[in-house]
């Protein structure tokens, strides 16, 4: 047997993957699955883009590799669009750089800025590729817990009591997959303060900006003056315009981690597809209405869904931001054993709290991507378990 490097067995069994094999293992038992693990939007995509791909795709000069920077006009655009959004001015030949998907870029930025034996410093729960990336690049995770009585955002006084020397990334993540939390301007103020005083790079992951609720407005981290200073932040087109499939993202914030960025991207891939950059160029500029539309349909079954679990006595916070419901695990079952309940006494797929770290112990993650039908059928299968929720 040809045996893989160490940092193989090092790594974490990946959430989504160990959902993918619960749910094979149903699929073959005959099981209809509601699938509520896995956040992945199922609304279509501006038709204005798919138009643009299409027209795209059928150019005789889009089959070429493409730069590793994207298109001058799709960063542009970038940068029309976020100052926007957020009134943040940025210069697209150094502050900007399109990624494969947001995720492409977060996996890659740890082998840009992390020695073995760094410390990053990453919110639990969070997402599971912030850990992986550290492991990845050698480095030592340090975990900050995110509690509900703090309301899912970081502690200060816990993180200068973990800080080392040899500390040297953090991570955020609002809105916050899987705790649907948002952070304000003062929480952004704190964390670069502490970023500045230790000399800490911060990667906030703002995938989900555009999905919030009841005419909320979630906020940039590089609103805050100083942050450029310290900070990038990671956004994603698959949220904000559901195009997860096609793999297109962009980090923005401090020129030298971007540039650094740039050069391990040079090394490692070559840039995205010529199409996809032109159907994200006319996203940006033409689909805000699409955003709208997209934010609606969640929001309308958010409402759906919360509702219903609370008419069966189920207390499930209502969430502010993202597809996601935070639910706490009714009973004395630990999270991976009520998803386990879930799937056999009710066909559901959810995700157990502990995959998203130690701190998401006592709540199951369930996703709003799925139609309303589905929805409505997963509360009737809920109501027939006869749970006891007190």
């Amino acid at each position: 047997m040809i045996a893989p490097a160490k940092r193989i067995h090092e790594l974490p069994p990946y959430l989504f993957a160990r959902i993918d094999k619960i749910k094979q293992d149903a699929f073959r038992e005959g099981i209809d699955l509601i699938d509520l693990g896995v956040g992945d939007p199922d609304v279509s995509p501006p038709k204005a883009v798919v138009d643009a791909l299409i027209q795209n795709v059928r150019g005789n000069g889009s089959h070429h590799y493409s730069s590793y920077e994207g298109l001058p006009e799709l960063r542009t655009v970038f940068t029309e669009w976020f100052r926007k959004r957020f009134n943040v001015k940025l210069n697209p030949h150094s502050e900007v750089l399109p990624l494969i998907g947001s995720k492409e870029g977060i996996g890659h930025i740890f082998f840009s800025h992390i020695d073995p034996g760094d410390e990053v410093l990453i919110p639990d729960p969070g997402y599971p590729v912030y850990t992986a990336g550290t492991i990845l690049a050698g480095a030592v995770p340090k975990y900050f817990r995110l509690s509900r009585e703090n309301g899912f955002l970081p502690d200060i006084g816990e993180l200068e009591a973990i800080v080392t020397p040899r500390t040297k990334m953090m991570w955020l993540n609002y809105p916050s997959n899987p705790t649907t939390a948002m952070a304000t301007a003062d929480d952004f103020k704190a964390v670069v303060a502490f970023a500045r005083e230790h000399g800490v790079i911060v990667c906030h992951d703002a995938a989900y900006s555009e999905i919030v609720f009841d005419g909320a407005r979630t906020g940039s981290m590089l609103e805050i003056t100083e942050a450029r200073e310290v900070g990038v932040e990671f956004h994603s087109l698959s949220k904000t315009f559901c195009m997860p499939g096609w793999r297109i993202g962009f980090i923005v914030g401090n020129a030298d981690i971007i540039g650094a960025l740039a050069r391990v991207k040079t090394n490692l891939d070559s840039g995205i597809f010529l199409p996809v950059q032109h159907a994200a160029i006319t996203a940006l500029k033409c689909c805000e209405d699409d955003t709208k539309r997209i934010r609606d349909v969640f929001e309308t079954r958010r409402n759906l869904f919360v509702g219903g679990l609370k008419s069966l006595g189920w207390n499930v916070p209502l969430p502010s931001s993202t597809f996601y419901v935070w639910a706490p695990v009714p009973g004395n079952a630990d999270s991976m054993e009520f998803t386990m309940l879930l799937l056999k006494g009710a066909g559901i797929v959810a995700a157990p709290g502990v995959g998203f770290g130690s701190n998401g112990e006592g709540y199951v993650r369930m996703s709003l991507t799925t139609p309303e039908a589905r929805l409505e059928e997963a509360l009737l299968r809920i109501k027939k378990m006869n749970l006891k929720f007190s």
